[in-house]
């Protein structure tokens, strides 16, 4: 098992940035750390996703050049730095872990994953 605690998120004006954080309570190595968000009204869609084991990274192509994320392995902490904010990346984001099974741009989806946090709501707006 897998507990993740996602932090971070927070209230944001339009081109503001903010920093998500997503600590794992144990080794993760083998992984495939990700972000997922889900906005009222809507099913949850990927983010980003990021290994473990090399750093290879996918985006959504809503978010390319916009956000970025990493890995601390030592610490067990994935992050999502979140720049040029948009009203319409106001979501409530969540962190996800999936053992690797395939290609990182295959996997990086809602079933591909298998440990989820409880969320924490990025909010975009004026």
């Amino acid at each position: 098992q897998v507990q993740l605690v996602e932090s971070g998120g927070g209230l944001v004006q339009p081109g503001g940035s903010l920093r998500l954080s997503c600590a794992a309570s144990r080794n993760t190595l083998g992984y495939y750390g990700g972000w997922f968000r889900q906005a009222p009204g809507t099913e949850r869609a990927q983010v980003s996703c990021i290994s473990s084991s090399d750093g290879s990274t996918h985006y959504a192509d809503s978010v390319k050049g916009r956000f970025t994320i990493s890995r601390d392995n030592a610490k067990n902490t994935v992050y999502l730095q979140m720049n040029s904010l948009k009203p319409e990346d106001t979501a409530v984001y969540y962190c996800a872990a999936g053992l690797r099974r395939f290609n990182i741009a295959t996997q990086c989806r809602v079933n591909g994953m298998e440990y989820w946090g409880k969320g924490t709501l990025v909010t975009v707006s004026s």
